[in-house]
Order: C-alpha cells, then sequence, then structure tokens
C-alpha cells in the first residue's frame, strides 16, 4: 500500500510511527538511510538557440522521404493539396520497402539519405573512456568528444546525444522524452527508486552505499500534481525473494552532493508504451539533494546498449510527429557506438550517454534481504 502524506500525519500508533520514521530518508537523527524516488527522466542533449549544433539541418522525415519519390500531380493527391495533415499520411509515407514493408519494421530494406548528426563542440556528459582525444582503448572505439557544456573545459563523452540531437522530436522538449516521462507519471511504470545507506552525514559522508530499485506502486501527487515527499513505495521482488533490482554502488556524499563509484546497473525503463529493463554500463550518478532534504536533482551516466536504443528508436509509435528515418537510424547508429567492442567484430556495442533526474524524498520499502552489488 502506498501511503500518502496526509496518511502518514495521520495518527499512528507508537510502534507504526517508529517503523516509519526508522526508513525515513530525512531521518537526520538516526544518519542511516536516505530514499528518493525518481519522477523525471531525460536523455541530457545540448541545444542552442538557432540549432548551431546542426549545421546541415535536421534528419529528413520519412514523409519527406517518400515526397522526393513522387512527382508534383501525386504530391498533390498524396497530401489532398494540403489538406490531408501530416499524421494522417504517416502510414503511406512509411511503407516504403520494396513490398510497400513499414520500413521502422524492417529498416534494413531501404537506403535513406544519411543521417544528421550532431556537429557541435559542446555536450553534456562524464569523460567516460578517460581519454581527452576519444582513441580507442581495450572498452571504446575511437571517437570524437565533446567539451562540458557544464564547465566549458572538461572532455566527455556523449554519443546518444551525437546520434539523436539533429532529430526533431528527440531534442529538448521533444515528443520522445516528453510522452515517456508523462506515461511514467500516470501509469507508474518503470519507477526508480535511489536509496543511500550507511549515512552519518546527510551532507558530508566519506563512505555511503548507493542501490537502485523498482517500485511496484505508483506516485502519490498533491493537489498541484506534484509528487508528495516522504511518500513510501513497494520494491519489486523477485522469485527468489531478493528485489528484482538492487544493484549496488560505492558511493560518498559532499556539501549534499551523492556521486557515486562506476560501475555495471539494471534500470527499469518504460516509456512510449515500450519496457525495457536496460543495464548500463560503467554508470555513474551524480545527485544534489535539497537543502530542506525534499527534492534532488542529478544525472546519470554510463554506456547504454547501442542495438538496444535504435530498437526503441525504431519502434515507438508517433514517427510523424518525431521527424526520424528508420532506416537512417539503423545505418548511423552502429557507427556512432562507442562502448565495449564485441570481442569478435571489434565493433563497438554501446553508446556514451547521459541522462537528466529529478525525484523526491521517499521511504524504500523492502522486505529485509542483500542488495545485490554491481559485479553480482
Amino acid at each position: 500500500m502506498t501511503l500518502s502524506f496526509r496518511q502518514i500525519c495521520l495518527p499512528l500508533s507508537v510502534a507504526a510511527f517508529a517503523a516509519l520514521t526508522a526508513a525515513s530518508p530525512a531521518s537526520a537523527a538516526d544518519g542511516k538511510t536516505l530514499g528518493f524516488v525518481v519522477r523525471d527522466w531525460f536523455t541530457a542533449v545540448y541545444n542552442t538557440k538557432y540549432m548551431d549544433e546542426c549545421p546541415e539541418g535536421l534528419t529528413m522525415t520519412n514523409d519527406e522521404i517518400y515526397m522526393k519519390t513522387l512527382t508534383k500531380e501525386e504530391r498533390g493527391k498524396f497530401t489532398g493539396n494540403g489538406y490531408i495533415q501530416l499524421q494522417d499520411r504517416q502510414g503511406v509515407a512509411m511503407r516504403r520497402g520494396p513490398n510497400k514493408e513499414e520500413v521502422c519494421v524492417d529498416p534494413s530494406g531501404v537506403k535513406d539519405p544519411p543521417m544528421k548528426i550532431v556537429e557541435g563542440k559542446y555536450s553534456f556528459g562524464a569523460n567516460l573512456d578517460g581519454t581527452e582525444d576519444g582513441h580507442a582503448t581495450a572498452k571504446s572505439c575511437k571517437h570524437e568528444k565533446f567539451i562540458s557544456a557544464v564547465d566549458g573545459k572538461t572532455k566527455v563523452d556523449n554519443q546518444m546525444y551525437r546520434l539523436t540531437g539533429c532529430t526533431y522530436g528527440f531534442r529538448k522538449g521533444g515528443l520522445v522524452d516528453t510522452n515517456a516521462n508523462e506515461l511514467r507519471g500516470t501509469s507508474g511504470l518503470g519507477m526508480i527508486l535511489i536509496e543511500v545507506t550507511g549515512v552519518d552525514d546527510p551532507r558530508n559522508d566519506d563512505d555511503v552505499k548507493v542501490s537502485f530499485y523498482r517500485s511496484i506502486d505508483q506516485y502519490a501527487f498533491d493537489g498541484n500534481g506534484k509528487p508528495l515527499p516522504y511518500t513510501s513505495y513497494r520494491v519489486e521482488m523477485g522469485v527468489d525473494g531478493k528485489p528484482a533490482y538492487g544493484d549496488t554502488l560505492k558511493g560518498k556524499i559532499k556539501d549534499g552532493v551523492v556521486s557515486t563509484e562506476r560501475g555495471d546497473v539494471s534500470l527499469p525503463f518504460y516509456g512510449n508504451y515500450a519496457f525495457m529493463s536496460p543495464r548500463i554500463k560503467d554508470l555513474g550518478l551524480q545527485m544534489q539533494i535539497a537543502a530542506d532534504g525534499k527534492s534532488m536533482t542529478g544525472q546519470i551516466t554510463g554506456y547504454f546498449d547501442s542495438k538496444d536504443y535504435v530498437h526503441y528508436a525504431n519502434g515507438l509509435i508517433g514517427h510523424s510527429t518525431i521527424g526520424d528515418s528508420c532506416p537512417a537510424y539503423h545505418e548511423m547508429g552502429p557507427k556512432l557506438a562507442d562502448g565495449y567492442p564485441d570481442p569478435v567484430t571489434g565493433e563497438c556495442t554501446a553508446f556514451s550517454s547521459a541522462f537528466d533526474i529529478t525525484g523526491y524524498a521517499a521511504f524504500v520499502v523492502k522486505p529485509k534481504s542483500e542488495t545485490r552489488t554491481s559485479e553480482s
């Protein structure tokens, strides 16, 4: 059962109150555990006012590509002389395969114009490969580095942004992330819980553990549609009696900022009617806790499986609004992957990536069990 703020504030028995406050993320008195539920998850993209990062413009859409195959008279008929809207003709435009196959179902059936990719200097992210020039390493392929949009000097990796940053629906405020985020909010699916344990001082502590779980409860909202802080969320449990998720990383807190060492972490994901359980390699978390302890903002960086991401992108609903080309994604994706080379082919299998998150203080409720380390 999810407890709302009002329910928590109702008279409780002494034993019940003790049980709640023992798990409280803001319980500085015992200084043991901080908990948060992630409400917002957005791909970190650096967009300039005049799209300087996309000097060649935006990726051609399915509609544009199909229209170029038609004569002037055929275009008039196809669009009803401008009265048939884009979304209503998209189904035809996407059936461009040799035998009228849908190109997002079989993106290898046709060859579209090359995808437009980010050519700008700046990005959000982290230096995942540890190099200054993007040369190949044991866990990365050669690629171009970005300069951090935060400090203007640190070299960072973010090939997911390079791939998607010149596609309309993947840009900041675009359909892909906005729709996915709102679907999570209304359905309660794919909700991430973050638990920080071993906390002696919630503002400064050199040795804490940070664990990631999936909630089986929906968000509890206030009258303005914002999640209520200090609501209880139950952890999804597996058939073995342990949390279905639960990878743990070592971390520390400095001036209210939680930062972790890097490790492989599985996370729940739901968005645009699709479920995934991505295992992000070399995941790192930077999370700023608000002074009052009620909320947090942060960024997750790491290597995201490239095939999983391209499959997700090509399976999206609403390509007419996204403004993309599935065959172009299918072809360009492998070329931009920069992490974890396949031992046989040598081709990289993951995109360096960064995701912005916000969340609210929460009670993370789970049976007593050991959490998994990132190595297990």
